[in-house]
């Protein structure tokens, strides 16, 4: 199979850095530059030398947008932002896909395939095998930095508002992220929805008794729109 020629563009390292190890890691792409200087990446891309380009939104000197009206189809283009609201404008623009950070890997591996798919459609596509295709990290921001966390060490998730406080084996990480956009990212059944305010692992979990989920010390409740999802689960797990 021919692999896909990447660029990964970020103006931010450690977001570049997930990108990068991302694609380094799917075999059907190749990685021939990634930059946090966007200009740097136009003559790459203008010289026909990728095929498939991890572009960020918001840039100094020139966001994801402009260039792509300057590259205008030379490549094709994954946006990789943490604003929901470019997300039409970036459709506009015939993009193959739009990934909101922090990024799952699943979640990406599912983008290249589609970029496979549009760049090479004669080609199969591969198919993603099970959980060895998912990472045991995400990344989440948290005072303007990426934050690795591993997914063995999560206990649960919890909604507030507008930001959300994932509590660990040691810590409490609040980051401005949405429940809904949390729930995707996190691998099911692993992380199950069981409150519209809270997303746990059930493998932390210690007891679960009526409306009530134990995991340490904390008590969650269980909301009547997810329990018979997370019960059918459960004992499917039940010995």
């Amino acid at each position: 199979m021919q692999k896909l020629r990447c660029i990964a563009i970020d103006d931010e390292q450690l977001a570049l850095d997930v990108i990068t190890d991302y694609v380094r890691k799917t075999p059907f792409l190749e990685l021939v530059f990634s930059t946090t200087n966007v200009l740097e990446a136009l003559p790459y891309v203008e010289g026909g030398n990728a095929d498939l380009v991890f572009l960020d939104i918001q840039m100094p000197q020139l966001n994801g947008l402009q260039f792509m009206k300057i590259i205008h189809g030379k490549a094709r283009v994954v946006l990789t932002t943490a604003y929901e609201q470019y997300a039409l404008e970036g459709y506009e623009h015939d993009v193959v896909d739009y990934l909101l950070k922090p990024i799952a890997y699943d979640r990406f591996y599912k983008a290249a395939q589609k970029a496979l798919g549009a760049i090479r459609p004669a080609q199969p596509l591969p198919v993603a095998e099970k959980a060895t295709d998912t990472p045991g990290f995400i990344f989440v921001k948290t005072d303007n930095k990426m934050v690795k966390l591993q997914l063995a060490d999560i206990l649960y998730v919890e909604g507030l508002k507008d930001y959300i406080a994932i509590q660990t084996t040691t810590e409490k990480i609040i980051t401005l992220q949405n429940m809904k956009r949390m729930e995707k990212i996190l691998p099911a059944p692993r992380f199950m929805r069981v409150h519209k305010s809270y997303i746990v692992s059930l493998e932390k979990t210690d007891t679960i008794e009526r409306n009530r989920i134990f995991i340490g010390k904390d008590v969650l409740p269980i909301g009547d729109t997810y329990r018979d999802a997370l019960f059918q689960v459960i004992e499917g797990r039940d010995l």
